[in-house]
Order: C-alpha cells, then structure tokens, then sequence
C-alpha cells in the first residue's frame, strides 16, 4: 500500500473509551503501576500480569516531529507519568521512552496490550547530523507532527513539515497533536482553523495540556492512578489509528469515503 495512511476515526469506533474504568480495565492498569506511581519501562521490560491476563501485545514505533519548544519531550512525560520539565530545554539527541497501555475493542471484546516506543530528537540535533531523522524514521509505524496552541507558526507550518518528514510514496499513520491548549490566554489558533485544517488534509488532531496531573497525598510523586485517567482518552485515540492503519495495510478494513463534519478529539 502506498501514500501516507490517514482515516479520521470517530472516538470509541474500535476500542472502547470506559474500559479503563472498569473493574477489569483497572486490573490490567495495575500492570503499568507501582505503589500508585506509573511504571518506566525499558526497552525489554513489560507490565506484570498474571497468566490469566496475559494479552496479545503490539508494538509501535512513533516519532514526534515538530519546532523547538512545542513541547515534544514534556508531551510524551506526561503520557508517560514522568513530571513534565518546568522549563524548556533542547534535546540533545535522541530520546526514547517506552510506555504500554492496554484497551479493549469493541468488536472482538478482545484485551490489546499495545507497546508504544516514541522517538523525540532535538532540533539543532536534526540539523547537525544527518544520520538523525533517518534513525527515528527507520522501520516507524506512525509520525505525530506537533504545534503549540501559543505559537501561531507552528500551526502554520504543519504542511510543510508533513511534506518534508514523510513523503507521498512512504505508507505512514500521520496525526497532528496540539500541544499547551489549556493555556487559553494564549492562545492563537482558534477551533475553526483546526476544523478547516482537519477538513483539508484529512488528518486528525488531538489536544494535550502539557502540565502535571495531581501528586500522591505525601506531594513526592504524580499521581499514577489519577494521571492514567488524564491521558486515557489520548491514549486511546493513538491506538485507534494505529490499530485502524493495520487493518487499512492489511486488507482487512477499507475506509469509506470521508465525508461531513470533521470531529477534533480534546484530550
């Protein structure tokens, strides 16, 4: 299959969004937490389950694409429960993180546990060394190219940037993220221009506050439990498109014709 793989899916289509919620969803959460605080997982680590829960397990490779600043790095700490960096600083290199999440689909009743390994490489690294952006695209099931809701131009350069990262012949899940979208006051891309750009380029965004979620009673730690439930939807959203754009390249599932009103997932 070629060109960039692309559907925008309705929110609980493929995986349902309370699962999580439930007495068997919190079961399988608590194979990525412990003592309430979010497990770090290495690159050969995976949550503990007991036999009876053991899911089928699989794993994506995701590359976080955008301008120094938009918040690539503090975007994948807070779907991680890793504390979001106060302040900015570059990415030296390359930075990976690995964090599971499971979900449930809504047509097998089928437990997924899906392995998302994202890639975050600085900017002035992309620029010095060519070998970086070939690295972080090598053998990568989808990119997330990222604007900050506070800085207008890199919303505006989004089409330029999904031009020069991934090319019309390359068969890649494309989603665009926006980031910082709580700060309100700041704000300087309205909803209209996300709708007309979800429209156009027929490629979904979803939101993200790139902020801490609530600390443990004693104030030393997130919040694990509770900073689950802050990224769930989010989470969900990633695995529907990823879970779609397998059964798109497989043969299985073909996507009708896209038509109507765009829907903006708001995480």
């Amino acid at each position: 299959m070629s060109g960039p793989v692309t559907s925008l899916v309705s929110p609980g289509a493929l995986i349902s969004p309370e699962w999580h919620k439930t007495p068997e969803g919190r079961e399988y959460l608590a194979g990525i937490l412990r003592r309430n605080r979010r497990r770090i997982f290495g690159l050969l680590e995976r949550p503990s389950l007991s036999p009876q829960q053991e899911p089928e397990t699989v794993s994506y490779k995701i590359y976080l694409a955008g301008k120094s600043g938009v918040g690539k790095t503090a975007t994948v700490a807070k779907l991680a429960g890793i504390e979001v960096p106060p302040t900015h600083q570059e990415t030296p290199g390359i930075q990976t993180t690995v964090l599971y999440w499971p979900a449930k689909l809504v047509q097998r009743e089928k437990v997924i546990m899906f392995k998302l390994h994202f890639w975050d490489a600085g900017e002035q690294a992309l620029k010095k060394f060519d070998h970086i952006l070939p690295a972080c695209k090598d053998k990568v099931d989808a990119v997330l190219f990222l604007f900050s809701f506070t800085d207008r131009s890199s919303f505006d350069d989004l089409p330029h940037l999904m031009s020069r990262v991934v090319e019309s012949s390359e068969s890649i899940l494309r989603l665009v993220v926006g980031t910082k979208y709580d700060q309100t006051l700041h704000n300087e891309v309205p909803t209209r221009d996300i709708r007309e750009f979800e429209h156009r380029w027929k490629v979904p965004v979803l939101m993200i506050r790139n902020v801490d979620g609530p600390r443990t009673p004693d104030g030393k730690a997130l919040d694990g439990r509770a900073g689950i439930m802050e990224v769930a939807q989010f989470l969900n959203s990633i695995c529907e498109h990823l879970w779609r754009h397998d059964q798109i390249a497989a043969g299985i599932y073909r996507p009708p014709d896209y038509s109507g009103e765009p829907k903006i997932s708001f995480i």
